[in-house]
């Protein structure tokens, strides 16, 4: 009877256990345990500061390094950002490497026990991004990062080339545009506009009219490269969100 009693209690505690892993809310600390909980909530306290809260336990930003809820799947940015502030990222491409995308919280209660985001809408891949594998520390979304993170993938490789020639070339054509703008300008400004070309029969001063011409075609220069430099990025940024959808196959 001994030996049933214990064999029950050790089932219904892996059962329990079982239950526990599959929650769907959970904190992962930089410790690398983990707290599930029934609600994951993100609120400021009574000084203002943001923490999050499993259940009726309140756990600071500083050690929280992933967290789910009904909501999704949030990574903290602080090694990221400059002062090491906590702020968070939410995963919209989850695979073999997850992308994240910054989200900013709202302090308005939603249904009296949550806050909510804003600004949030679906953005193309940029270097305003993060993303990592697994549970391993964020990266930033650039070539240097992914190509050594994609190695093992010649054709996502090939994708990131790509994505690298486009932004050189976009770069360069935003340099040229903020040259030709700046010789518009000076062009533009510099010269006497009053420059006298001689006088009437009646000694009045006459003035030689100013040509802007070179000065307007140089500031249209300018735009119409930064906008194609713009496109052109914008158009490489593709590659980059190719590369790791053909990475995450």
């Amino acid at each position: 009877m001994k030996k049933l009693l214990i064999i029950v209690m050790a089932c219904y505690g892996l059962n329990a256990r079982s239950q526990v892993n599959e929650s769907k809310n959970y904190l992962y600390l930089y410790s690398d345990s983990t707290i599930h909980a029934q609600k994951v909530r993100l609120r400021p306290n009574f000084l203002g500061s943001w923490v999050l809260s499993a259940d009726s336990r309140s756990v600071p930003l500083g050690q929280v390094k992933f967290f789910n809820n009904e909501r999704g799947f949030f990574a903290n940015t602080r090694q990221l950002n400059f002062f090491g502030e906590a702020s968070f990222a939410e995963r919209i491409i989850e695979g073999k490497i997850n992308l994240y995308q910054q989200i900013v919280y709202q302090d308005i209660p939603y249904d009296g026990v949550d806050y909510r985001f804003s600004g949030y809408r679906r953005e193309p891949v940029s270097r305003r991004m993060f993303y990592n594998k697994g549970f391993a520390d964020l990266k930033r979304v650039n070539y240097a990062n992914l190509s050594t993170d994609m190695a093992d993938n010649p054709q996502s490789l090939d994708l990131l080339k790509s994505y690298r020639k486009s932004m050189t070339t976009g770069t360069v054509m935003y340099v040229a545009a903020g040259a030709a703008i700046l010789a518009g300008v000076v062009t533009l400004v510099s010269g006497d506009p009053f420059k006298q070309n001689g006088s009437t029969y009646r000694g009045m001063p006459t003035y030689k009219d100013r040509n802007y011409t070179p000065s307007f075609v140089l500031l249209g220069l300018g735009t119409g490269l930064s906008v194609g430099g713009f496109l052109i990025q914008r158009s490489g940024a593709r590659n980059m969100e190719r590369a790791i959808d053909n990475y995450n196959r």
